[in-house]
């Protein structure tokens, strides 16, 4: 979006109501565009994006919350939507969601494109073999297999390690992905954790890689809602017009929706089912619609999830989860455990895990791995009353075995080094099956620790991090 329209349009009518970040805009002159961009007289700074029309009037939403607007002042049409930068020469760089740059204010970068505006190219998902992406993550190239062209969501309350969880897949995937970009959106989290993560990146090397696009929790809900759907805007360009494989990861993607339910709050739209109006779940869709593939490249996207109150039944939860591939789900309870990543098992699900995908070996060694941690969530409560011991000689092998399970499947991670001491680890696919073939046939090899790696190996860097500590906001 242009800091400043020279010479405003014509005159669309003078501001009649200030409600918030809700202007009313008498219509007097020239009714403008959907989504389009207004002008304040005496304040070419000042936007005002034309959010809906009643009979007269035009309701508009204060971008930037500017405290300079009064009613009756004049009010023009610039014939202009949000834009922001796309292409090559984004790469390394940080905005906001109006596009403007955050790490270099001088930076000037003219190819843009709407942000409301997706790119058209139609989607499909290619016929071919699917290409599996490796994460260096156990549990998750195990449960919840990454899949170029695919969504995965990680899904959890606060402090569950949701934040730490994302940054470590940024941190192991981008630099396995040879020729492909980073698009990052952080959508209402911490600055801290967003420079954590700039820091980490820059440090990494991956940066160069990256464009990354923040509107952060000190946002109003209007930046909030906009940052997704900008960053969306550069990831699209990359797949359809530079051909590329893009890596998405918005973190929060709940945030994006509770942007959008404090905007309908403000406009006065009637809520439905707990509390969310339609409109945004009809938002959300669009959003999602546009992180697919075309026959130019690839959107593979990694979303992380807030619980608002630890409720899974949650309306938006549910609704966001229904648009995943994968859904990894982290659980208070294990986390209080000091295990890490927090997954909880057996409410984990994935629709990639078939053989066809993973192969017979994957697939079987998955399949038995849940029989046998349903069949330990079954056996806490009875060995609770009458003790381990009291088991048959099969249940107390099952209940053992998965004991050794959700230990083999906690990891230390290399951007918590700093934190924790612990050199973070890297497991291959194959290291992984191996190790839940060898617990399976009561083998003590399968937790062993990753060989090292070899010295002419990238050293993933020990950068300082924090396990997120959100509000838990109902």
């Amino acid at each position: 979006m242009n800091k400043k329209i020279a010479q405003p349009g014509n005159s669309v009518g003078v501001i009649v109501s200030l409600k918030g970040l809700v202007v009313e805009v008498d219509v007097l002159g020239e009714e403008p565009e959907e989504k389009e961009l207004l002008t304040v007289e005496g304040y070419p700074d000042v936007f005002l994006e034309v959010n809906f029309f009643r009979p007269g009037k035009v309701v508009c939403l204060n971008l930037t919350n500017s405290q300079v607007l009064r009613c009756g002042q004049k009010v023009f049409r610039s014939r202009q939507k949000v834009t922001v930068p796309v292409g090559p020469d984004t790469l390394g760089h940080v905005y906001d969601a109006l596009g403007t740059p955050l790490d270099d204010t001088s930076l000037t970068v003219k190819n843009r494109k709407s942000v409301t505006d997706a790119m058209g190219t139609k989607s499909y998902r290619g016929t071919e073999k699917m290409e599996l992406l490796e994460t260096g993550l156990k549990v998750i190239d195990f449960l919840t297999p990454f899949v170029k062209g695919r969504k995965i969501g990680v899904v959890g309350g606060a402090g569950v390690g949701k934040t730490v969880l994302t940054m470590e897949m940024i941190h192991n995937v981008t630099q396995g992905s040879k020729g492909a970009v980073s698009v990052y959106s952080g959508v209402g989290e911490r600055i801290r954790e967003g420079n954590e993560l700039y820091e980490t990146l820059k440090e990494t090397g991956v940066l160069k890689n990256t464009v990354m696009f923040f509107g952060q929790m000190d946002s109003t809900p209007t930046m909030r809602s906009m940052v997704a759907p900008a960053a969306a805007t550069a990831a699209e360009y990359f797949r359809d017009e530079e051909g590329k494989d893009v890596l998405f990861f918005v973190d929060n993607i709940y945030r994006h929706i509770q942007a959008l339910t404090e905007l309908s709050t403000n406009l006065g739209l009637t809520p439905s089912e707990g509390g969310y109006s339609p409109e945004v779940f009809a938002n959300l869709r669009r959003l999602q619609n546009r992180l697919s593939s075309s026959e130019h490249g690839t959107i593979t996207s990694v979303q992380a999830v807030f619980i608002p109150a630890d409720d899974l039944t949650d309306p938006a939860v549910q609704s966001i989860s229904q648009q995943l591939d994968s859904v990894l789900v982290l659980s208070r309870d294990i986390a209080a455990q000091g295990i890490r990543p927090a997954v909880d098992l057996l409410k984990t699900t994935s629709s990639l895990l078939t053989p066809k995908i993973v192969g017979e070996r994957h697939y079987k060694l998955a399949d038995r791995v849940m029989s046998i941690m349903q069949k330990y969530d079954s056996l806490k409560n009875i060995i609770a009353i009458v003790g381990e011991n009291e088991l048959s000689p099969a249940d107390r092998a099952d209940y053992q075995n998965a004991q050794k399970l959700i230990t083999f499947f906690s990891q230390d991670f290399f951007v918590s080094e700093h934190l924790t001491g612990r050199k973070g680890e890297y497991y291959s696919l194959e290291q992984t099956l191996s190790g839940v073939e060898a617990i399976l046939a009561g083998k003590s090899e399968g937790a062993q620790k990753p060989p090292p790696k070899a010295e002419n190996e990238t050293k993933p860097a020990a950068t300082a991090t924090s396990t997120e500590k959100a509000d838990n906001k109902k």
